[in-house]
Order: C-alpha cells, then sequence, then structure tokens
C-alpha cells in the first residue's frame, strides 16, 4: 500500500505538536471548520530547517486591540479585493500516467483526497497541457498527420491519447473536488499548422488561424463532454521560447493579438459555455509582450487576463500591468522546483513570497504549479527538463509517496484561502514579514506571513478591535485563521 497512514493520522483532527512528530507531519491537520476556529487564533507553521511541516502550532488569543503599535498588521475586512479561484498544479501526462498506472484505483484515490479533499490540501485550481509537453513519453498533437500533409478540416483529430490517462485522473479529481478549476495550454499547435512542419519550434501560419481557433472549441467540447469543462486557455506555453526537444511554438505579442481578436476570441464567444483568454502565459521578464497584446482594442476585448511563469525576471511586474490594465485577471500559471534549487528552507521562502504572496498583492486570483507528481527519475519526460520536482513524488517501484516542499508551499494557503475567498487589505508589519490577508465566504480570516529574514521576528495583528500577537522563527512560514468578528459581509 502506499505511504499513506501518516496523512490519515495527521488529518484526523486538530493535532498537537507531540502528535505531530508522531505522526510525521506528513499530512497536517484538517481544515478547520468555523467551530474549530473559534476560540481563539489557529496557527500552521513550515520551518526553513524542515522540523515544522503544516504543524500545528498552540492557539493564539485575541485580546482587545489597545493603542496602534509599531511595525503592527493592520487588517481590514471591509476592504475587500478580488476573489480567488484557488490554488494547484498540472496535471501532465506525467502525472496523470504515475496516478493511472502506477498507483491502484484505491492508492490513487487516497492520495487525491489528500491533495485535493476539504479535509486535506483542498487544491482547487489544475493546469493541464493540450497535447503533448516535455512530461509527456511522445510527442504529439492532437491532429497529427503524416509529414508534408495538412487536415485543415480536423479529420484527424482525436482525443485518444488525452482519454487514456490524463482525463480519467482529472475525473478522479474533479469527483474529489467538485469545484476543481481547469485550464489548459498547449505547448505546440500540430506541426502541419507551423512553419517549422514539426511539433519542435516554429510559428503559426496565418492561413491556418481558422483551423488552430477550430482545433481548440474541438477541445474544449471533448472536455466538457467528458464531463471536465475547462474555465480558462492560453493559446501557447511560453511563447517566447522555442525548445528544441520537445513541442514549442513562438508566437508574438502582435500575431497573439492577431489570432485573438479574428479568430479564437469570436470562435470562443459562439460556445455556450464560457471560457476565457489568458494572454503570455511565460515568465516576468518581458511585460511588454502581455501589455502589447492588451493595446490592441480588438484583442483585448477578448482576453480575460494575464498568466505569468517564474523562470526569468521579477515578480513586481505582474502589479505593474496589472495596475496598467487593472479590468483584467491576473493568475500565476508555472513554476517549478528542482534540483537546481536544493536547499528546502530557500525554496519554501521564495516561493511563498513570489508565488503566492506577490500574486495575491498584485491582484491575483490563483497560482499554479508545474507537475503535480513525478517519479524516481524526475520523470516521465521526453526533452526538457530532467531535474524538475513534482508537488509530489511516487515512486514507481515502491508507490511509495514522497511529499516535497511544494507540497507544503501551496498547503500554506490552500488548506485554508477556499475558492470564492476574496484578498482583503493588510498593511503594516515589520521589515522582512511579508503577508497576505483573505476572507473566506464561512467568515474566517486567513493570514498568510514569511519571515524573510533570519532571525525571529515578533508579529502583532490587529483586525478592528482585537488584536492577536507571535513571534516568527527565521525563515517560517505561518499561516494563521480565526473568525471574523468585525461584522463584515
Amino acid at each position: 500500500m502506499i505511504a499513506l497512514r501518516a496523512v490519515r493520522c495527521g488529518l484526523s483532527a486538530l493535532l498537537g505538536a507531540s502528535l505531530l512528530a508522531a505522526c510525521g507531519q506528513i499530512g497536517g491537520p484538517a481544515a478547520p471548520t468555523p467551530a474549530r476556529a473559534e476560540g481563539g487564533v489557529a496557527v500552521w507553521a513550515s520551518s526553513a530547517d524542515q522540523s515544522r511541516k503544516l504543524a500545528a502550532m498552540p492557539r493564539l488569543e485575541l485580546v482587545p486591540a489597545g493603542a496602534a503599535q509599531a511595525g503592527e498588521v493592520v487588517i481590514d475586512p471591509a476592504v475587500q479585493a478580488q476573489e480567488i479561484v484557488g490554488f494547484g498544479a498540472a496535471m501532465t501526462d506525467a502525472s496523470a500516467h504515475l496516478f493511472q498506472t502506477v498507483l491502484s484505483p484505491s492508492e490513487r484515490d487516497e492520495l487525491f483526497a489528500e491533495l485535493f479533499g476539504s479535509e486535506g490540501l483542498g487544491l482547487s485550481f489544475v493546469r493541464i497541457p493540450i497535447g503533448a509537453s516535455d512530461f509527456s513519453s511522445a510527442h504529439y498533437s492532437l491532429d497529427d498527420v503524416a509529414p508534408g500533409q495538412t487536415d485543415p478540416a480536423l479529420t484527424h483529430f482525436s482525443m485518444a491519447r488525452v482519454a487514456a490517462e490524463q482525463m480519467p485522473a482529472l475525473r478522479a479529481a474533479r469527483a474529489v473536488n467538485p469545484d476543481l478549476t481547469l485550464m489548459a495550454s498547449p505547448w505546440s499547435a500540430p506541426g502541419w499548422m507551423k512553419t517549422s512542419g514539426s511539433l519542435i519550434k516554429g510559428r503559426l501560419k496565418p492561413e491556418h488561424y481558422p483551423a488552430y481557433a477550430a482545433y481548440f472549441v474541438r477541445y474544449l467540447d471533448a472536455m466538457e463532454a467528458g464531463g471536465l469543462p475547462i474555465r480558462y486557455v492560453t493559446m501557447q506555453n511560453e511563447p517566447d521560447f522555442e525548445p528544441a526537444d520537445y513541442p514549442g511554438m513562438r508566437a508574438s505579442a502582435a500575431e497573439r493579438a492577431a489570432f485573438f481578436a479574428g479568430h479564437l476570441g469570436p470562435a470562443l464567444a459562439a460556445r455556450k459555455s464560457r471560457v476565457g483568454i489568458l494572454d503570455w502565459d511565460h515568465n516576468w521578464d518581458l511585460p511588454q509582450q502581455p501589455l502589447g497584446v492588451l493595446a490592441d482594442p480588438a484583442a483585448a476585448a477578448f482576453v480575460e487576463g494575464v498568466a505569468w511563469h517564474c523562470y526569468a525576471g521579477d515578480s513586481a511586474v505582474m502589479a505593474k500591468v496589472k495596475a496598467a490594465h487593472p479590468d483584467k485577471d491576473l493568475f500565476f500559471t508555472e513554476c517549478s522546483g528542482g534540483d537546481w534549487s536544493p536547499d528546502w528552507g530557500d525554496t519554501l521562502g521564495w516561493m511563498t513570497d513570489n508565488l503566492i504572496i506577490a500574486t495575491l498583492r498584485a491582484g491575483g486570483k490563483g497560482a499554479l504549479l508545474w507537475n503535480l507528481a513525478l517519479d524516481e527519475n524526475r520523470g516521465p519526460h521526453l526533452g526538457g527538463c530532467g531535474d524538475c520536482r513534482g508537488v509530489v513524488g511516487i515512486d514507481s517501484r515502491t508507490r511509495a509517496v514522497t511529499r516535497n516542499v511544494e507540497y507544503y508551499v501551496l498547503g500554506q494557503i490552500s488548506r485554508f484561502a477556499r475558492p470564492g475567498a476574496r484578498v482583503v487589505a493588510s498593511s503594516g508589519g515589520a521589515p522582512g514579514l511579508n503577508f497576505a490577508a483573505l476572507r473566506n465566504r464561512d467568515g474566517t480570516l486567513v493570514l498568510l506571513t514569511h519571515n524573510a529574514t533570519k532571525g525571529e521576528l515578533p508579529i502583532s495583528v490587529r483586525i478592528g478591535t482585537s488584536r492577536f500577537s507571535a513571534a516568527i522563527p527565521g525563515g517560517e512560514v505561518m499561516t494563521f485563521l480565526w473568525p471574523d468578528a468585525t461584522g463584515s459581509p
């Protein structure tokens, strides 16, 4: 059996520190209901030295706020911003293969209860490659033909590969969390549509813009018919990059704008089910790319938001682009940990600061990491990244599950801030303390914090006429949860 006994132990109740040590802190405590959150402030922590991993800490007392204090964090639940879609990772072919083939159905379902369930991490947002990515066992699109042939009528369109493992895995995840939101991104158009004549490199030929828009519609219709409606799409994963050994396609801002305005936008608008277009789906270093698309009124009319990756640039650009186009949504859609970043504490803090807190404070509605699961060889993959980490590792020989640092980065927010939560105003704080606050629909308040210094930081949090105080060790990520008593709607 899969190594999940400790998860059952960890998910059974709000655990004390000693029981968490006995359980290995693998899964951590269950997400509290408002009733469980009564009687003070519940606290969970993940430490830079791994001594705590989503560990329940002693509850804190809410006391009268008194006079303002230097460096206090002030939360105003009445000032609400964007509504959260969710947090999660990608169901790549590699991940789906491990879930469907390496694990037994009961083992998969048990792990999915931990990852997607309301008593587990509560992951609620999943990205799906349309066709192959580097984390596939073969390079393919959904309409492959012999070299030199074309198929503008899409007579060879096939969902067979998607239906084999990816769709069953997604349906199983959706059975655990019916509120799961799905986003889909192609790594390449079919090779016959491109200047390279291949899934590798090249650009989309303008004469095939109509066929590519129809390709999206065929995919979306098939997924919806299979019980997996897609809420967001991007035209292209990382459109400013042409990888040499796995599917990719370059698409400039002008090319994307023309495709959105004249083809994909109208095609999606004609469907009954709403699907939003997110532009860019690439790194922080080229904000002029999505700004270029949004400067085209015809394209911008069909673009719902901008999606970002982490591999180059500064996370601060997300807020700048959002400020320039406040009517457009913001999502963070890909970042992978890997062997290039082996320090657990450094990765915990960097990802929490840049992928979660920066996204929320910039106006983001959700954040996604890369592979949900990879095996002991950092795959299966064909080309591309050979040293990436999944949110979990699944050993293909023993079926043992390893929860990587990315699991805890997600868990410190996804377990507590649920879909429909709204980011609320939060300000102040001591230098080196990074934070974001949210209010769930059930009235609970969530404060995610990271002490980015090496020394302990005191924190005092004021909410209306109440406050609580704590001390956060250097490098620690802490999440605080308590009922909103301010009367905010």
